[in-house]
């Protein structure tokens, strides 16, 4: 079976053309300037992956006040894609009922977008994508990378936080302590010379405060999306 190296995270998203649930798409052209999740999916009419569906439709909405377009893609062909998606909107779970998928589901009955992504692995499946997860930002560049077991549903909360903690560094120069959540404080970057970490200690800045050196945090509104 042909191998091809995944991209990895800053590395440019790879291109490619492909008919969608929503039309044709030049990925990840058409969505320069938004932010994207690309994810794959084993198979139409899978357990896991309805809910997963289920889900991403109900928080459509939030994702596109994050400037953030969710894509989808598995190996299945487009009448495949339709006759599922037209099958969940007619489903209720977990107080989500008959959810609209807005968002475009690629055809890759061939597997090239699937192995060009390195979604296919061998000893898991040679004919399924596995659950995989690819933020690109409004570059083009893959920003993170997450792999899910098939038995494993995504936390889409997770992703989301993913996006929101992603645009605040890039937005503020900052990064994300462990079990950030929005609104929370963050970190400020590490000096990079003793003078620096010296006047950074001493600094009397009342909305940053350190434990050390060269961990300094700065306070958080509280109030973050």
């Amino acid at each position: 079976m042909e191998q091809r190296s995944m991209p990895l995270i800053g590395d440019p998203a790879p291109s490619f053309k492909a008919d969608t649930t929503q039309g044709p798409v030049n990925f990840p052209e058409d969505y320069r300037g938004k932010w994207i999740i690309f994810f794959s999916h084993p198979s139409d009419f899978t357990p896991v992956c309805t809910t997963e569906f289920m889900t991403f439709g109900s928080m459509y909405d939030e994702f596109k006040a994050l400037n953030t377009e969710l894509v989808g893609l598995s190996v299945d062909s487009l009448f495949s894609h339709i006759a599922w998606l037209r099958r969940i909107k007619e489903l209720e779970w977990d107080g989500i009922k008959e959810p609209d998928i807005c968002f475009p589901l690629v055809e890759d009955a061939k597997m090239d977008v699937a192995k060009m992504y390195g979604m296919i692995h061998p000893n898991q499946s040679t004919t399924a994508a596995v659950r995989a997860v690819f933020i690109i930002d409004p570059e083009g560049i893959v920003r993170a990378i997450l792999y899910y077991p098939q038995s494993t549903g995504r936390n889409m909360q997770e992703l989301k936080r993913m996006i929101i903690a992603l645009q605040k560094t890039d937005r503020e120069k900052v990064s994300t302590p462990a079990d950030w959540k929005p609104g929370e404080d963050v970190i400020v970057p590490p000096p990079s010379s003793c003078g620096a970490a010296m006047d950074r200690v001493a600094a009397k800045d009342p909305d940053i405060y350190c434990l050390d050196w060269f961990l300094c945090f700065k306070k958080g509104t509280g109030t973050e999306v």
